[in-house]
């Protein structure tokens, strides 16, 4: 376990340093410059405005400079956020974006094991039909197009929930559900292939035959083993709901990362948008780190490597 971890946090270090090369120099080759805009600045503030920001300094100084900066955990000024830090954008954005994310992702998880395993146990049968139809077109339509529906049926005909906004708990659920919705159908599928798979294993015939009532069966004896395809999924899953997000933000009007790494891109705002994309990085490479810790866990035969 301790070489297992010594080599993810090895090549952890690997793949940030490759990201912020690759994120740096692509950034600066992109036609245009933070400084560009329908006014044009005058050539003594934009001096100032480079000199405060280092760009007037050669490239591979200002790539040395950011990345001493990154390594002491200074992500530096925004440029078009006025004095806020990239550090305080992200201390006040995060905590957004993950509580939508941990609430879409328990959607996710909870929406697709129960129906997944409810059309493993009901094979064949119109429940089983009809829940894989629903998951079938929950993968095929993008968070986005299930945002607009929803806000559509749950806003203007059926007013339950607001259209947009952050502070309450209703503001919550629906941009949650809509972010959680096509990766329920992934873990309805994958759950059902799974639970189905351990269904026909020795030891649940056993247990049959020994008399175990059919509840225990699924939920004691075969859960847990439909359970480990489900937890590889959470990796990728997680990527895509912290991806997703971005869109998803921006269309219920939340005021996470999501609407500051956008605005981040379009404006060329270095800084800020290289101080998201690290974080994300970091993010998704933990995700990924705990959930091939936690497979170990439930399936003892799986050896760490």
């Amino acid at each position: 376990m301790i070489a297992f971890c010594v080599r993810r946090a090895l090549w952890m270090v690997l793949t940030l340093w490759i990201v912020f090369t690759a994120t740096f120099f692509l950034m600066r080759a992109v036609p245009g410059g933070p400084f560009d805009g329908e006014r044009a600045l005058e050539p003594e503030i934009e001096m100032n405005m480079k000199r405060r920001y280092n760009l007037d300094k050669p490239l591979p100084v200002q790539y040395g400079m950011e990345m001493w900066n990154y390594c002491r955990g200074d992500f530096g000024y925004s440029f078009k956020l006025g004095d806020y830090t990239v550090n305080q954008v992200i201390s006040e954005g995060l905590p957004i974006s993950v509580t939508l994310g941990l609430l879409a992702l328990s959607f996710a998880v909870t929406l697709g094991l129960v129906a997944g395993i409810t059309s493993a146990v009901f094979r064949g049968s119109l429940t089983d039909v009809v829940l894989m139809l629903v998951a079938t077109i929950g993968i095929a339509l993008p968070n986005f197009v299930i945002a607009g529906i929803c806000i559509v049926l749950f806003v203007f005909l059926i007013p339950i929930f607001p259209a947009a906004g952050w502070g309450d708990f209703s503001q919550l659920i629906l941009p949650a559900f809509c972010l959680g919705a096509p990766y329920a159908a992934y873990v309805a599928r994958i759950s059902r292939t799974s639970m189905l798979d351990v269904l026909s294993q020795d030891h649940i015939r056993t247990a049959r035959a020994k008399g175990v009532g059919p509840v225990r069966v699924v939920l004691v004896h075969a859960f847990r083993g439909a359970l480990l395809p489900v937890v590889s999924f959470l990796g990728p899953a997680i990527a895509g709901i912290l991806t997703g997000s971005l869109v998803v933000e921006q269309v219920f009007a939340i005021p996470g990362l999501g609407s500051h790494f956008v605005q981040a891109a379009l404006q060329r705002d270095y800084t800020l948008a290289m101080g998201l994309v690290m974080l994300y990085t970091i993010l998704l490479y933990s995700m990924n780190w705990i959930v091939d810790l936690s497979y170990a866990v439930l399936d003892p035969r799986v050896q760490l490597q």
